[in-house]
């Protein structure tokens, strides 16, 4: 059975989206996109560059918005803190990128790439580059232009906070009786 036709005979639920569709088959196939997108990384790029996921998201948003910081990237990746300055401090061991204070602002470090981050950013880009386009290549402009409007507005609804500042997102899936430990 396909993929497809066993997703529209999962256990319908009526929700506000769909009568036919569930959330969670909704989430599997998110899920499954963004594991699909990630086969061309593993089979032609992780290996051959000794580089991980997190280090290649990195390298790839430095390319393209240089002297980022790395509160920036982990808002632009949705990665956490954590795995941003794990990926950094590779990055650096590896001399793709280093740490400068940012000129205008002394607080601020900036992270920079390396000759050999430009180098291997100038190497993985058309690499990115196919994906993009294989990705949206059997939609229409419009529908790209719908597509990106969707995942905007689910990027969104994940990033809302309530009035103390606190993701909704979290709060909302916390466990039954999960309270806070502060």
């Amino acid at each position: 059975m396909s993929y497809r036709k066993t997703m529209s005979n999962s256990s319908p639920k009526t929700t506000p989206a769909s009568a036919e569709t569930s959330p969670a088959d909704t989430l599997h196939r998110v899920l499954r996109l963004a594991n699909k997108l990630m086969a061309p990384f593993s089979t032609y790029l992780e290996h051959r560059y000794k580089i991980s996921l997190n280090e290649f998201r990195l390298l790839m948003l430095l390319g393209r918005f240089p002297n980022s910081a790395s509160h920036e990237l982990a808002e632009m990746t949705g990665v956490n803190p954590m795995s941003v300055s794990r990926a950094v401090a590779a990055l650096q061991k590896h001399g793709r990128i280093t740490v400068e204070r940012d000129p205008a602002n002394k607080r601020r470090k900036i992270l920079v790439l390396t000759d050999e981050g430009q180098r291997l950013y100038r190497l993985m880009r058309p690499q990115t580059d196919k994906v993009a386009t294989y990705l949206v290549s059997d939609l229409r402009a419009k529908e790209v232009e719908t597509l990106n409007h969707y995942l905007d507005t689910l990027v969104d609804t994940l990033e809302a906070t309530d009035e103390a500042g606190n993701s909704r997102f979290l709060e909302f899936t916390r466990p039954d009786g999960d309270q806070d430990e502060g």
